[in-house]
């Protein structure tokens, strides 16, 4: 009888050692490493899609806003996580670290086959925690379908989905954008 090889639980340090080193793109999850795997037309057409929109808010204020595709991690629960959202926008000046992000206003993951289950489980529940983030956006690259998370003036989670003709507004202190259905999906052939 031959002993299953014990896993190497690594340290954040390790993993973000790892990671400058790496040809690969790999999230953390509570010591285990996990490879990310690459993404089709319609994903990086939606993700260039969001992005381009929170960015052009973005652009040539002195709001301090920073909007990220896909190479920035998101930090969570003091090290135990790190994500690569496929969108993030922080609007904390005191958020700079190089390689990370910790404070994030929005994050906008694109759905496939194989990310949904994670999107919607995993990640929500870690994302959900942080006490900077107001919206959660998951957009579909299999069919035009996007569900949205958004905290109410109380504090708490309210979901939505929406809908073609339908905008989707964002503030994140002095940043204001608009994310039209039809933004998202701009130029994405099903």
């Amino acid at each position: 009888m031959s002993a299953n090889p014990q896993k190497k639980h690594l340290t954040e340090q390790d993993y973000l050692t790892l990671e400058a080193l790496s040809e690969f793109k790999n999230e953390y999850v509570d010591g285990d490493c996990y490879a990310m795997s690459g993404a089709n037309e319609r994903h990086n057409r939606i993700t260039g899609n969001i992005f381009f929109q929170l960015r052009s808010a973005a652009r040539g204020n002195s709001n301090g806003c920073a909007v990220f595709a896909s190479d920035m991690k998101c930090r969570l629960d003091q090290g135990r996580f790190y994500y690569y959202p496929d969108v993030m926008l922080v609007c904390e000046k005191a958020d700079n670290a190089d390689f990370y992000k910790e404070q994030p206003c929005l994050i906008a993951e694109v759905q496939s086959p194989s990310t949904e289950r994670v999107d919607r489980h995993e990640k929500w529940r870690a994302y959900s925690q942080l006490p900077s983030l107001s919206y959660y956006l998951l957009a579909d690259s299999q069919q035009k379908k996007v569900d949205y998370f958004q905290r109410d003036a109380a504090g708490a989670w309210q979901s939505g989905i929406l809908s073609p003709g339908q905008s989707f507004e964002i503030s994140c202190g002095d940043y204001r954008a608009a994310l039209s259905f039809e933004d998202i999906y701009e130029d994405v052939v099903f």
